[in-house]
């Protein structure tokens, strides 16, 4: 076990295109657990998204990249930095306390933080649909919401 963040970008390069390489060569699945969404893009076919804990999203890495049916993986999406600087970043701040994973709050993990909350969030935990094909979410709104792209919060 490797933390990625912590090598220097030629070794991180130069581990990741190895883990690839080894991956399509040898027909392995990897899971891989990362904080550096561009890494996950890059080495991922699949991504889960958790949240205190739970997940709240799992798709086609295409899909939860440019098509987030959670607010929380959108906010996500819309930290990472672009390669183009005439493009201004549009952050999601996330306003809120994290919640205690120990003590979380009833509903949606999310909903202490998520600016579409609704009732139904504090008090119901939202089941887990699926949004496309191969593409599910736990939210109560994911149908209504359009969080396509990276700045779409």
């Amino acid at each position: 076990m490797f933390t990625v963040p912590t090598l220097s970008p030629a070794i991180r390069a130069e581990i990741l295109n190895l883990l690839e390489q080894l991956r399509q060569d040898f027909q392995l699945t990897f899971l891989f657990i990362a904080h550096d969404l561009q890494v996950v893009q890059h080495i991922c076919d699949r991504v889960a998204v958790m949240y205190v804990g739970q997940l709240v999203e799992l798709g086609s890495t295409p899909q939860i990249f440019s098509n987030p049916p959670h607010p929380y993986t959108a906010a996500l999406m819309s930290a990472i930095p672009k390669a183009d600087p005439t493009k201004p970043m549009k952050l999601s701040a996330l306003k809120g306390e994290i919640p205690n994973p120990v003590n979380p709050p009833t509903g949606c993990r999310f909903h202490t933080r998520c600016q579409f909350t609704q009732d139904i969030c504090r008090t119901t935990v939202p089941e887990w649909q699926e949004h496309a094909a191969g593409q599910f979410a736990a939210c109560h709104f994911a149908e209504e919401l359009d969080l396509s792209g990276p700045a779409a919060v």
